[in-house]
């Protein structure tokens, strides 16, 4: 009997979950999510001015109830569990004290915002990151945009922290130092009380801080002090060094362990995003396109280093060394908005009847809590359903995928979503059918552009709730994409990726490309396109886009 098992961590927008894996074959033992209540309630968020905020009290509690649970559920000898990583949504940064506890949990701090975690999908931060942009291109020294993708985000690191630090002077003069999600809950499982030495995620770094290791890691103090001085003597507190997530961050400290039932003698990894965890459980190999699809995508490839040398791959969220497997570069792509721009016409489309059923008289509060569970968990299948009774030859409403603005290629969070050819007949399922198309063609011009840049596409693997689950937006990918899509068998491939990493870090195999091979879980369906719809998205496709140049250049 092998008796050696790890504990994956995945982090996403709205849970956590934890897997135990059997580092001999891959099997998922247990797992078990954690809803975040307080961001379940709409706590510290105000969509409407793109500001998203998460509570560390939501991932503590998670963290520990999960653990818990799996343990439990398996029965596994709490010794045989040999090691945990985490992985988190990111570029998700918070403001920590000198010894990197969360502001949020310290008094006076409880109940602000600012002093929270920074969500990934919050774009508070687009005037710095246009000031970035410019400055990057302007000031007459080194472009540090350059290794992800030329433009710098909203959803990234510094922009967060440079509007943070200018909206909230009590939270500016609090923050001893910032850290990603990913290490903050890493921190927290060994007991780090020093965030100048703690070891550092070479993927949040590389993918969305402007580290590099051409420029000695961070940009310089000259750089960052162009925007704000405090970004300058930040940098001091910061990091130099980073670590691939196949290292070793520490061993759980007593708290933890004792918190958890498990012996101080597990490892745990450097922690690392959830796209590229997602990557590593989704089998990725070289000219593979992995699509992890959830509220929104990540779009994950490796190239060697021969493969990719000095070329800079333009309008994408980054190119970096180890990243997703150690001596490989890491190339990220994404959609700011997939399963979001459902969610939000699920939304637009129920609210309305929902407030209804609730000001009733006609029905008891037990039917009225019935009918709204009812119509939440249906009103996206039964408008899936509808839709695939619609003849794609049928399609001519023309929608953007920029709700939440655009990741690439190219990044603008300013952007908008849009939907254009509406008429009488244009009901909900042909509305939502356009939506899905329009993620679709977003899918599309990610895969356009790594290919106009050099970058070879052979194969797409799709991974994540939205694969599993949306025949329609899988049979549309792949009939847009004109190319087979393979759908990863697990349910959690982004904690089965952390786990892989996790059983490399504890020594248990000597590399991520032997624990991918060890512990795959393999693929359950494979989409292929359906050739008679494949010139029809093509004609509609050239529409979309045409139309993505009248609303950006705001004709």
């Amino acid at each position: 009997m092998n008796n050696k098992y790890v504990i994956g961590l995945d982090y996403g927008s709205d849970s956590v979950r934890a897997v135990l894996v059997d580092t001999s074959n891959g099997n998922c033992l247990a797992s078990q999510v954690y809803w975040y209540p307080r961001w379940k309630a709409g706590k510290y968020c105000d969509p409407v001015s793109n500001r998203f905020r998460q509570h560390p009290k939501d991932h503590l509690e998670g963290l520990e109830e999960t653990i818990k649970g799996v343990l439990a559920s398996s029965g596994v000898d709490s010794t045989s569990v040999k090691a945990i990583c985490v992985d988190t949504t990111g570029s998700s940064p918070m403001p920590v004290d000198e010894k990197g506890q969360s502001l949020a949990l310290k008094p006076g701090f409880e109940e602000n915002p600012n002093a929270m975690m920074v969500l990934w999908k919050d774009h508070t931060g687009i005037k710095e990151a246009d000031e970035i942009n410019h400055v990057a291109r302007t000031w007459g020294g080194e472009d540090y945009t350059k290794y992800e993708g030329g433009i710098y985000s909203s959803e990234w690191f510094w922009a967060k922290i440079l509007h943070v630090a200018r909206e909230d002077e009590a939270v500016k003069n609090a923050a001893f130092s910032w850290m990603e999600h990913c290490d903050f809950i890493t921190a927290q499982l060994i007991g780090s009380t020093d965030p100048l030495t703690f070891k550092r995620s070479r993927c949040a770094a590389g993918h969305k801080a402007l580290w590099h290791e051409s420029w000695g890691g961070l940009p310089p103090k000259e750089f960052l002090g162009l925007f704000d001085p405090y970004l300058a003597e930040l940098r001091d507190r910061l990091f130099t060094k980073t670590y691939t997530s196949d290292q070793v961050a520490g061993n759980l400290s007593p708290e933890w362990a004792s918190r958890l039932g498990l012996s101080e003698d597990t490892i745990v990894a450097v922690g690392t995003f959830d796209a590229h965890a997602g990557a590593v459980g989704g089998e990725i190999t070289e000219n593979t396109l992995i699509k992890v699809m959830g509220t929104s995508t990540c779009d994950v490839m490796v190239a060697s280093r021969e493969t990719i040398g000095d070329k800079l791959v333009k309008g994408i969220c980054g190119q970096v060394d180890g990243s997703v497997i150690p001596g490989a570069i890491g190339l990220e792509a994404g959609q700011s908005g997939f399963g979001d721009v459902l969610a939000w016409f699920k939304n637009l489309v129920v609210k309305p009847t929902i407030s209804v059923i609730k000001d009733t008289d006609h029905i008891s509060q037990e039917q009225k809590d019935n009918l709204i569970a009812e119509i939440e968990d249906r009103i996206i299948v039964q408008l899936s359903e509808d839709a695939l009774n619609i003849p794609v030859s049928e399609s001519k409403i023309v929608s953007l995928d920029w709700i939440n603005g655009r990741r690439t290629p190219d990044a603008n969070q300013s952007l908008k979503g849009a939907i254009r050819n509406l008429n009488m007949g244009s009901d909900a399922a042909r509305v939502f059918k356009s939506l899905v198309e329009a993620i679709s063609f977003g899918s599309k011009r990610i895969v356009e552009r790594f290919r106009e840049e050099g970058v070879q596409i052979d194969a797409v693997i799709g991974l994540g709730g939205v694969a599993k689950k949306s025949t329609l937006v899988m049979q549309t990918l792949a009939d847009v994409l004109n190319m087979p899509i393979k759908v990863a068998t697990s349910d959690q491939a982004p904690a089965l990726g952390a786990a892989m990493y996790a059983a490399v870090a504890a020594g248990i195999h000597p590399d991520t490309a032997s624990a991918i091979k060890a512990m795959s879980n393999g693929f359950d369906k494979v989409y292929e396109p359906i050739s008679a719809n494949v010139p029809v998205y093509e004609k509609l496709y050239a529409e979309y886009v045409e139309f993505g140049k009248l609303v950006e250049n705001g004709n």
